[in-house]
């Protein structure tokens, strides 16, 4: 007969450690998918015109009335870009941010609304499966703490720690393909978007390095399940054929 249960003591660290990798692949995607700073970068915006007071180096003085002679083609002279001035902006699978030319503050529009519509169902996709990569990772952190709180059969251990195993590798595939989607979807805007957001420069930000940590901790939480899930067979079998052995020899030699 097999043995009922194995010691905590021996399956406490495995579980402990897929538990907390899964826990923060928890955390790590749900702050990214809520963030807008997927993409980071700056948009060249045309100068306005200088009005009143306001003068320097972010609005084009022409046709002011204390401009001299000079100052009042200074426009005409100006080429290349002292016609223009970078403004730093951010964008997420929600929507996208960018400052305000000589104000404080910042402008949001719809990522969504942005996408070509060629491209539109493809984000949605994205959309759903981060959503389904969330819901899947929040599944395996439920069944990877009812296991390690779990002291009956072992066997009924073994079940849980198999289902979240396969529920983690799915959630991992989800979130992979998930962020690839929206990688090929934020290119596609940057080349066919409106013609009044195209970046100038622009680089991937800390929610996107967020996003692809959270699935890196989700594939070692996966893996680590499934080691502590072999492991136990292994440990099983090695018991089995232990118990067998000595039973053997305590039938062949029977004590007189």
């Amino acid at each position: 007969r097999m043995p009922a249960s194995v010691p905590a003591a021996d399956r406490w660290p495995r579980a402990s450690a897929a538990f907390s990798l899964s826990f923060l692949s928890l955390v790590f995607s749900i702050t990214a998918f809520s963030s807008s700073y997927w993409c980071e970068g700056t948009r060249k915006v045309a100068k306005p015109f200088c009005t009143g007071q306001n003068k320097g180096d972010h609005c084009i003085r022409f046709n002011s009335p204390d401009a001299n002679n000079s100052n009042a083609v200074q426009y005409i002279w100006e080429t290349g870009d002292d016609k223009f001035v970078e403004r730093k902006f951010h964008a997420g699978i929600w929507y996208s941010c960018e400052e305000i030319v000589n104000e404080r503050g910042e402008k949001c529009r719809s990522f969504i609304s942005l996408t070509p519509a060629a491209d539109r169902g493809v984000l949605w996709l994205s959309i759903v499966a981060e959503l389904l990569y969330i819901v899947l990772l929040l599944t395996g952190a439920i069944l990877m703490s009812i296991e390690m709180c779990y002291y009956s059969t072992v066997i009924d251990g073994l079940k849980i720690n198999a289902f979240s195993a396969v529920v983690t590798v799915l959630a991992g595939l989800l979130g992979m393909v998930a962020h690839m989607m929206y990688t090929t979807v934020f290119q596609m805007t940057v080349n066919l978007g409106p013609e009044d957001w195209r970046p100038h420069t622009w680089d991937y930000g800390w929610s996107y390095c967020l996003a692809w940590a959270s699935f890196a901790c989700c594939m070692a939480a996966a893996v680590t399940t499934i080691n502590k899930y072999t492991k136990t067979i292994l440990e099983f079998k090695h018991k089995r054929k232990t118990l067998e052995r000595s039973l053997k020899i305590k039938y062949k030699f029977p004590d007189h």
